[in-house]
């Protein structure tokens, strides 16, 4: 196997053992093999905070997350990868040569890697995940929220939102959600109400998702699905593999791609092997 140099972003606070670690592997057969599964009809970004440590619950991550709706369909992902995958877009409209494609895919630098297909395929919801080199497609039958509605509004976007409540995936949620907007979709597996959800957290405040723009879709657009290729596992089998991520990052990279080099430097640039990460997923 070639050797390659991956390139790692490691982020940490002088008074806190909280850490993030970025390691990515980019491949630009994910554009030459992605196809289109359905149209665009709008699309909605969410300003998303979450705690990555609970024993520092004041220190939240926050990263800027798209739903792209379609006629069937949906796909909620990182803005970093959104503006990315424009850029793509506009290189192969262009005729972009492969290297200047593979720089622009270099450009995706947020924290969060997956990929939430809902109602692709039909009836099923399937997650593309990236733990370093290892690519995951998660698929499992659509599972709607019991939500309960109550009769309480409030303003999120000037759309006049009412609330619901539900126990979803081993978290309580309280959602606020459009009926002026009638599509039964929201961020991340939430959906199943009267209307598109516009904001949300669980009852701990570890995951909040507030909505801060709605486009519709100017132009004729595609939804692309880039997973065909991506190695299937079940629901249950990716959540092992982040918990050993987390455990031993550079470990993982070493034991799943032999042929990879990994190095990682602190704020003084000195290397060193981090174990133990801080793990609390939004899946209990």
């Amino acid at each position: 196997m070639k050797q390659s140099l991956l390139t790692i972003a490691f982020i940490c606070s002088t008074l806190s053992v909280a850490a993030q670690v970025n390691i990515r592997v980019y491949d630009i057969n994910d554009v030459l093999r992605s196809k289109p599964i359905d149209q665009l009809l709008f699309t909605v970004q969410y300003q998303t905070a979450f705690v990555s440590d609970t024993l520092s619950p004041d220190k939240r991550t926050e990263e800027t997350m798209m739903l792209k709706v379609g006629s069937q369909s949906s796909v909620y992902y990182s803005y970093a990868r959104f503006r990315t995958d424009s850029l793509i877009e506009a290189d192969k409209a262009a005729g972009a040569s492969q290297e200047i494609i593979s720089e622009h895919l270099k450009q995706s630098n947020g924290y969060v890697n997956d990929q939430i297909y809902k109602n692709y395929p039909k009836g099923k919801t399937t997650t593309l995940d990236q733990l370093a080199a290892s690519r995951f497609r998660c698929e499992e039958p659509v599972e709607r929220p019991e939500w309960t509605l109550y009769p309480d509004t409030a303003t999120v976007l000037s759309y006049t939102c009412r609330k619901a409540t539900c126990h979803f995936r081993g978290r309580e949620y309280e959602a606020w959600y459009a009926p002026e907007i009638p599509r039964s979709e929201g961020p991340w597996k939430l959906q199943g109400l009267p209307g598109l959800i516009l904001k949300a957290s669980d009852s701990q405040g570890h995951y909040t998702f507030i909505c801060s723009g709605i486009e519709k879709s100017r132009k004729e657009e595609m939804i692309q699905f880039t997973g065909s290729e991506y190695e299937p596992v079940s629901p249950k089998d990716l959540q092992k593999a982040h918990k050993r991520y987390a455990s031993d990052p550079i470990g993982y990279v070493t034991e799943t791609s032999p042929g990879v080099k990994v190095t990682i430097k602190g704020e003084d640039g000195r290397p060193f092997r981090p174990k133990n990460m801080p793990y609390n997923p939004i899946e209990r």
